[in-house]
């Protein structure tokens, strides 16, 4: 009985630590993708560089 008991206790708390990790990386990895999207809109919607875009290249 006592080792049963105690079984459910470890499965329990193994169970919470993994489910605690498994949180963790969810935010991380939501953290890092937020972070790539400001990075990548503020690049986006920042004006271009003085002197560029005042010719068109016919060229190109």
């Amino acid at each position: 009985m006592n080792a049963d008991l105690s079984m459910q206790m470890l499965a329990m708390s193994s169970a919470k630590t993994q489910s605690s990790v498994e949180i963790a990386v969810f935010k991380k990895m939501h953290d890092l993708q937020t972070a790539t999207l400001e990075t990548l809109m503020e690049t986006a919607l920042s004006a271009p560089p003085p002197g560029q875009g005042l010719k068109i290249d016919k060229l190109a």
